[in-house]
C-alpha cells in the first residue's frame, strides 16, 4: 500500500521532534545511527579538557545512557599480605559535575554497560573474576570465576557483544602476591552463557579490548608487544586467526566510534591514538599523563571521556583526572 505524502511529512516532523534523551536511547538500544560519517577529529592533534582530578588511579569509563552518567573505576594502592588493590566504582553526573560512589569495594578495573542496559560488566581483580553489578541495586553476580579450574591472573578490560558474549583480557598487573595459576601466561578470553573459552594466551600482557560496531572484529592491545591485534569474529562469537592491526607501544584501554575507527590509549605518552578501520593513523588526543582508557558518552555520544594522570608513589598519592573532548562522530559507551 502506498504511503500518503502527509504521512511521510508527519513522520519526518516526529523524528525531528525527538528529544535529546530519546536520541541517546536510540543510540544505546541498538546499532549506531546510519552514516555516512566524516573525519572523527576536528583537528589532527587535539587536547582534551580536564573535568576533575585528585583520584588515585582511574580506569574503565563507561556511559550509562539511562541516567546520562559515566561510571568509572577508582583503584587504590595494594593492601594486605597479598597486595591486592581495592577499587570503587564511581558515578560522574555531567549535568551537576558531581562524583559519587556507586559501588564501594567493587574490586574493578575495566567496565562495560551490558547490552540490555541493566548492569555494568566489570573486570574484577579483587576476586580474579568477571562480574556484573546490577545498575538498580548494585548487587554483584559472578560471570566467570576460572578457566579449566584455574584462577585468572587479574582480569583487566572488557567488551560485550550484541548477543551478550563477554570478551576480556587477563594480564597479571593486579595479581599482587597471589599465586600464578596460568603457568606464566597472560590471555584473552570469552564467556558465552557461562562457558569460558580461551582465545589467545600468546600475547604478553594483553590490555585494552574492543569490538567493532558490527561485532565482526575484535581488537586487543598487546601492552608488552608494541602491537594492536585484530581477530575476525564468527557468527557464534568464536574468533579466527590473529593479525596485526597497528604498532603502538604501551597500549592500555580503548574504544571505537560508529564509523569503526579505533581509539587506543597509551599509558606512557598520555595520548589516545585514533586509527581508521584499515589501521591508518588519523591523529591523537592528548589528556594529561599516563592515559588509561576512553569511552564515548553524552546525550548524542559524541563526547569522548578519557582517564589519565600520575600513578601513586605510595600511600594513595596518585593524581588521576577525568578529561573530555567533543568529536565529530558518535561512539561506543565503553
Amino acid at each position: 500500500m502506498a504511503t500518503k505524502p502527509h504521512a511521510i511529512a508527519m513522520a519526518v516532523l516526529a523524528l525531528a521532534a525527538l528529544s535529546v534523551t530519546d536520541a541517546a536511547a536510540a543510540i544505546s538500544d541498538g546499532p549506531c545511527p546510519g552514516g555516512p560519517f566524516g573525519n572523527p577529529l576536528p583537528s589532527q592533534n587535539l587536547a582534551a579538557t580536564k573535568i576533575a582530578d585528585g583520584f588515585n588511579f582511574l580506569e574503565g569509563p563507561t556511559w550509562d545512557a539511562a541516567t546520562q552518567t559515566l561510571l568509572l573505576s577508582n583503584m587504590y594502592d595494594g593492601t594486605g599480605p597479598q597486595n591486592v588493590q581495592p577499587a570503587d566504582i564511581l558515578r560522574y553526573t555531567p549535568a551537576t559535575g558531581a562524583f559519587t560512589t556507586f559501588v564501594r569495594n567493587a574490586g574493578s578495573n575495566g567496565l562495560a554497560i551490558s547490552r540490555d542496559d541493566t548492569s555494568v560488566v566489570a573486570a574484577t581483580h579483587d576476586q580474579r573474576s568477571m562480574s556484573s553489578y546490577d545498575l538498580a541495586t548494585g548487587r554483584r553476580t559472578t560471570i566467570a570465576a576460572s578457566y579449566q579450574g584455574r584462577a585468572f591472573n587479574s582480569p583487566n578490560d572488557v567488551t560485550v557483544a550484541a548477543n551478550g558474549t563477554v570478551y576480556f583480557t587477563d594480564p597479571n598487573f593486579q595479581r599482587g602476591n597471589r599465586p600464578d595459576q596460568m603457568s606464566g601466561r597472560t590471555g584473552v578470553f570469552r564467556v558465552t552463557n557461562g562457558v569460558v573459552t580461551l582465545i589467545d594466551d600468546t600475547i604478553r600482557q594483553p590490555n585494552g579490548i574492543e569490538l567493532s560496531p558490527d561485532g565482526r572484529t575484535l581488537y586487543v592491545g598487546g601492552n608488552a608487544s608494541g602491537k594492536i591485534f585484530q581477530y575476525p569474529v564468527n557468527a557464534d562469537g568464536s574468533t579466527g586467526r590473529r593479525s596485526d592491526f597497528a604498532s603502538l607501544a604501551g597500549t592500555d584501554g580503548g574504544t571505537v566510534d560508529c564509523a569503526g575507527n579505533v581509539y587506543q590509549a597509551t599509558f606512557d605518552d598520555g595520548k589516545t591514538h585514533v586509527f581508521s578501520p584499515a589501521g591508518q593513523p588519523l591523529g591523537t588526543i592528548t589528556a594529561g599523563r599516563n592515559t588509561t582508557n576512553a569511552a564515548f558518552g553524552g546525550p548524542d555520544r559524541t563526547t569522548l571521556y578519557i582517564t589519565s594522570g600520575t600513578p601513586s608513589g605510595g600511600g594513595n598519592t596518585g593524581n588521576f583526572g577525568l578529561y573530555s573532548v567533543h568529536l565529530n562522530v558518535p561512539g561506543w559507551p565503553y
